[in-house]
């Protein structure tokens, strides 16, 4: 709008931010403008403004003046969003722990599907680890909010995160990037276009990302003259997914990635685009610190934590203690521990549980010494071809395959013996392939416009868990028969169609058809089950009857005595309708308000981690989770594009949530009630001119359980909090540019960030609770020669607040831990382009 008359200023000063419009008011209004955001977040090119969701979008430029390197980067800046780098035990800062309103996925394990999608240049990523994807050379990251089950699909029942990659330029460019600062970090990034001919271009990034670890290990006092578990890789039967890297720190970084990209052009109603990206990590697991001890467990007897205490007190439980050996495997005959092996508990090699051996009394220390590495290997192409069939229709092909190798090892238990309480080592590979097809088009002179379009996606791989527990009196490992495949298959259409020049409505359905099937492998090679009992061999008789202790104990595989798992391939099929609808209506060119109604549903499934053997794999199956999610909202533009202001309100009905529930030892996923969920946003940009610029966003969410499965007992009740969601969230982001002549110009920015408490776990469990938290983070950048070389100087969370990202309450192994974010860190990166 060109200008303000007196009475909309009245009207205006008024307003629920009356501080924000004042200010802007008695700003001298300059040239510039707000940039104009594209997003393709209906599969076709549109201003964001105009879209009829609620979307946080942030450009390539963006990104980089605020250093931000990851997904996880963008948590602060986005109302009612959490990204956190790492999900407990995982080990691993590349698993993307997101939850959007409130609905999320808080764990890695294959079994489980991420709640809020991710998708780079159109291509979905099926398993949260490598989810928390480095940002190589990108054009924009557009997080939609809310479930977006026609036009994404399954896995997108909170959002989804879409991330498009630069295209090649037309003319020749390098641009080198460094970056160091705290922990020795040293990072390098090079991007350079080279066009191969008029109608091929093409681009290459290469990154290498280094940084020591924030949480040292330290040497144990050992005071009492323990004798530690001398576990090593040759007497402690490794097996398959486990592994005994370690490292002198917790939370470094040691990654490498490469991204390719072509662009072809054979004629002009035809475009190809090819992708190619290879990452490699090896570094060091997420910190990890040990909360409080529970050498005898609360309420409850007989938990792994107090037979290994009882067992260290020299009191026998069956045969237990007498024929326990420390990894219960004989890696020599590659067979179950038995009788006449040595017993590790005949010998002070194994420490009690207590605050002296698990607790340094600094978060930033741990005397943890056992196995310590994060490894993930992946490789993924994509292949995008646009057909122009004529001036109204566009045939789209995506096409995309990925590979992922992962394993992690963490000593969770903080103290110096190798893994003596509770040590997690995972292997998982997985293989995906998508093929979607769209028809993309306009018709009516352009009133309407719709995509139809049909998707494929096919997954398989593994999960290997080899987690012993206290000593290895459990010692759960999954003998690589933790097998996952699925086949999804889908169509959907959707269509806006202009009533008027300022009425419109938009319609859309998907129906979609889901195969799983699994194998599951889980075992207990030291037989806890047989030996706490005192029937054992698992072959012998006569102790309950006539059947052997096998039988009797309800172990269900002949000859595989320790399998908590039925045989053979378990099925489920998931056949689901996600339709939605909203009317727009625009006030003129620059507002626009809208009611949108949308459902999504998320994949249920198996759970892989069991305390007990089943005889029938149903026990183990949890459900889909649903969600459907009414919307109003506001999208507008004032003062001659200076001043942007959105908002939006919601209510999802949110039905079948997937929540773990410790069982015994297992963190196991259920289907543990619905939800309601309540909230609302509100984003501004500024212009204020002389440039100085300002973002702010608030984000309110109440969410509350309406009904919980009578299974779920008293660990979660209707009055817990949904894990992950805080209930304010604001951030100011304000930005001043100066141009100093002579090329040359600096830029200031600072970013503050308020969050309510939130729990991280869905037990409430007190100990892990996140507080409210102010964060700050400051940068100052100065480029010469027109933005062709430049330095920028920042510090991030720079008064040093520390906080729980994630953690996990495991009383049977006897212990609550957790992992803190990062202290303090500053940076310097250097920036050349030619």
């Amino acid at each position: 709008m060109a200008s303000i008359s007196s009475k909309y200023r009245s009207i205006l000063l008024r307003s629920a931010v009356p501080g924000l419009i004042l200010s802007f008011m008695a700003a001298n209004v300059a040239q510039a403008q707000i940039e104009t955001v594209v997003v393709t977040a209906e599969k076709r090119t549109e201003n964001v403004q105009n879209v009829p969701i609620a979307i946080t979008a942030f450009t390539g430029t963006m990104l980089q003046d605020k250093n931000i390197t990851d997904l996880h980067g963008l948590s602060n800046l986005t109302p009612n969003v959490n990204l956190d780098g790492g999900a407990p035990f995982s080990g691993d800062s590349s698993v993307l722990s997101a939850s959007i309103r409130g609905i999320g996925q808080d764990d890695f394990a294959f079994n489980l599907d991420p709640g809020v999608g991710v998708y780079v240049d159109g291509i979905y990523y099926a398993r949260t680890i490598g989810s928390n994807v480095n940002l190589l050379d990108v054009s924009r990251i557009e997080i939609l909010k809310g479930p977006q089950g026609t036009l994404f699909g399954r896995n997108t029942i909170g959002g989804a995160i879409s991330v498009v990659t630069r295209d090649p330029g037309e003319t020749p460019m390098v641009e080198v990037e460094g970056t160091t600062g705290s922990f020795n970090r040293r990072d390098i990034n090079v991007t350079a276009d080279f066009p191969l001919a008029s109608n091929l271009l093409s681009s290459l990034t290469v990154q290498s990302v280094q940084r020591d670890g924030y949480q040292k290990v330290i040497p144990y006092n050992n005071v009492n003259n323990y004798t530690f578990d001398p576990i090593s890789p040759d007497t402690a039967g490794v097996r398959e997914g486990g592994g005994v890297d370690t490292h002198d720190s917790f939370g470094g970084q040691n990654k490498q990635s490469v991204r390719g990209k072509l662009l072809y052009t054979p004629r002009q109603d035809l475009t190809l685009t090819l992708t190619a990206d290879w990452t490699h990590q090896d570094q060091s697991a997420t910190p990890n610190t040990v909360l409080q001890t529970f050498p005898n467990t609360p309420g409850s007897a007989g938990s792994i934590a107090e037979l290994y205490t009882l067992c260290l007190a020299g009191i026998p439980i069956g045969q237990l203690c007498n024929l326990h050996r420390a990894d219960g495997w004989n890696s020599k005959t590659n067979s179950p521990a038995g009788p006449g092996l040595p017993s590790l508990f005949d010998s002070p090699n194994l420490v009690p549980i207590s605050p002296e051996t698990t607790q340094t009394g600094n978060i930033d220390t741990t005397y943890a010494n056992g196995p310590n590495y994060a490894k993930f290997d992946t490789e993924g192409v994509g292949l995008t071809a646009a057909w122009v069939l004529n001036d109204n229709m566009t045939l789209k092909s995506i096409t995309g395959y990925r590979h992922i190798t992962w394993s992690i090892g963490i000593d969770l238990d903080g103290s110096a013996d190798h893994g003596n309480l509770l040590t997690v080592t995972d292997k998982q590979q997985q293989q995906q392939f998508t093929q979607e097809l769209q028809l993309v088009g306009t018709a009516m002179d352009s009133r309407l416009n719709y995509v139809a379009g049909l998707y494929y996606f096919y997954e398989n791989g593994f999960v290997h868990d080899w987690v012993p527990f206290d000593g290895g009196l459990l010692a759960v490992d999954d003998s690589g028969l933790n097998l996952v495949r699925t086949s999804s298959y889908a169509g959907f259409v959707h269509a806006d169609y202009k009533i008027t020049d300022q009425l419109g409505v938009s319609a859309g359905a998907r129906y979609s058809i889901e195969d799983k099937f699994f194998v599951g492998g889980q075992q207990d090679l030291n037989g806890l089950s047989y030996k706490a009992s005192g029937c054992y061999p698992p072959n012998a008789t006569g102790i309950f009857g006539p059947v052997t202790c096998q039988e009797a104990l309800g172990f269900p595989v002949a000859g595989q005595p320790y399998r908590y798992f039925p045989d053979g391939s378990n099925h489920q099929q998931f056949d689901e309708f996600t339709p939605t609808i909203s009317v727009q209506y625009h006030v003129n060119d620059d507002i626009m308000a809208y009611a949108s109604w949308s459902k999504g549903f998320k994949s249920g499934g198996w759970t892989t981690r069991l305390s007990a053997p089943i005889n029938d794999a149903t026990l183990a199956e949890f459900g889909p989770e649903k969600a459907t999610t009414s919307e109003i909202g506001l999208k507008s533009e004032w003062f001659d594009h200076h001043f942007q202001a959105n908002v939006a309100g919601f209510y999802t009905d949110y039905t079948g949530i997937q929540l773990n529930q410790q069982i015994g030892a297992s963190p196991v996923t259920k289907n543990l009630g619905d939800a309601d969920i309540y909230g609302a946003e509100f984003e501004t940009q500024a212009d204020f001119g002389n440039g100085l610029f300002l973002r702010a966003n608030a984000g309110y969410i109440d969410a509350y359980y309406y009904h919980l499965d009578a299974s779920v007992g008293t660990s979660v009740t209707l009055q817990s909090k949904l894990p992950k969601t805080p209930m304010w969230k604001l951030n100011i982001n304000p930005e001043w540019d100066h141009e100093l002549g002579g090329g040359k110009a600096l830029q200031l920015q600072m970013s503050y960030t308020h969050t309510s408490s939130l729990y991280n776990d869905s037990l409430n469990t007190p100990l892990l609770k996140r507080p409210d938290l102010d964060l700050i983070d400051l940068s100052a950048q100065m480029t010469f020669a027109d933005g062709k070389y430049g330095i920028t100087v920042g510090g991030t969370n720079v008064t040093d607040k520390r906080y729980i990202t994630e953690g996990s309450l495991n009383y049977a192994a006897g212990f609550v831990d957790a992992s803190y974010n990062a202290p303090a860190e500053w940076y310097a990166t250097f920036r050349l382009k030619y």
